[in-house]
């Protein structure tokens, strides 16, 4: 079970790492830049929030008991910018991340084979993750580019700038073998 446990921690570690990045880039942007979208059939990162955020609510409550697909999910409103302010924007956006990685701090190894649903259709435990793994992996890094999009040249890199990659060149120890 050494191996359930390690799957679990490096899951959250993954989560977190995709919260985090999200954020960084969203600390970048001013509020009206929230509702920012390319053009009327593009996501704003107020929209990609409340998306993600719902989700994050619907599949997550109850996750071992229930359908991931709650039946009170409108995900269609989900797509419309009711937001009044950052503060709400931001306040679901947390809310959506406590239900998630509070369940998934909850999760014990034996957890990970049981069988969940999402839409009716069977997950085991590790297939549900691995699904919301690419699924909030995709919208965090969409985040980033509309922030990028938004801010131009002025937007602070998450990662190695352009032109910064040989300084993280390192030499692999030789295993002696």
């Amino acid at each position: 079970m050494e191996t359930a446990r390690i799957f679990l921690e490096e899951s959250i570690k993954s989560f977190r790492g995709l919260k985090s990045n999200a954020e960084k880039a969203i600390e970048q942007i001013s509020d009206a830049e929230m509702h920012w979208s390319y053009n009327e059939d593009s996501n704003s990162i107020a929209i990609i929030i409340k998306h993600m955020a719902g989700n994050m609510i619907s599949r997550w409550t109850d996750f071992l008991t229930t359908d991931g697909e709650k039946p009170d999910r409108n995900r269609d409103s989900e797509f419309e910018d009711d937001f009044q302010s950052r503060q709400q924007i931001m306040d679901y956006w947390n809310r959506g991340w406590k239900v998630f990685l509070n369940t998934l701090n909850s999760l014990k190894e034996e957890d990970l084979l049981k069988t969940i649903y999402i839409r009716k259709e069977p997950h085991t435990v590790i297939r549900a993750l691995q699904r919301q793994l690419a699924h909030y992996g995709y919208h965090c890094g969409q985040i980033v580019y509309v922030a990028k999009q938004v801010k131009g040249k002025d937007f602070k890199t998450l990662s190695i700038a352009r032109g910064e990659s040989s300084k993280y060149i390192t030499e692999v120890p030789k295993s002696g073998i």
